[in-house]
């Protein structure tokens, strides 16, 4: 009977330790993907779900030819990851590629676009601080996750009960 009981407190430990049940996702970013500008940016800022780390993330922002115009100083602070940009002067869409790492997560990897429209006079604007939603926490497929642990957590419960009272009765 103890051996059963030490079983069952085993298993629901293993069940009910707290798991990461999201990866991280990319909130917003500055300029906006797909964003037509008649400024040039003087920085590139993205916005992810989840903190990053300090090390291991890459950002680099290539003009419509191909070449960098980062000056390659990326700095994190908490979810944002923001680099610096050279002057820009050719008018065309500009890609910006990251891969960015979170503590515990796997690599958040994807490319945005902006277009700019370059002004008669070239004309640099300071970055302005970026207001990112709060995550809501209404994820569907964590929901789902969740409520399918709780239902496993009931049948294996359920299983336990039923044997530990068929060892306790065939005594």
């Amino acid at each position: 009977m103890k051996k059963v009981s030490a079983i069952a407190v085993v298993i629901g430990a293993i069940l009910f330790t707290p798991i990461a049940a999201f990866a991280n996702s990319l909130v917003a970013t500055s300029p906006m993907s797909g964003a037509t500008l008649q400024s040039a940016p003087s920085a590139i800022t993205v916005t992810t779900e989840i903190a990053l780390m300090d090390a291991g993330n890459e950002i680099s922002v290539t003009d419509p030819t191909g070449v960098r115009v980062d000056d390659g100083a990326l700095t994190i602070d908490g979810v944002n990851a923001v680099i610096g940009l050279k002057q820009l002067v050719k008018t065309g869409i500009y890609t910006v590629n990251y891969s960015l790492l979170a503590e515990n997560d796997i690599p958040l990897i994807g490319k945005f676009t902006f277009n700019f429209a370059e002004p008669t006079v070239i004309a640099t604007t300071a970055p302005a601080p970026t207001n990112a939603p709060t995550p809501s926490g209404n994820n569907l497929g964590t929901t789902i996750f969740v409520l399918g642990l709780l239902a496993a957590a009931i049948v294996v419960t359920v299983a336990l009960s039923l044997y530990a009272r068929k060892l306790y009765r065939d005594r």
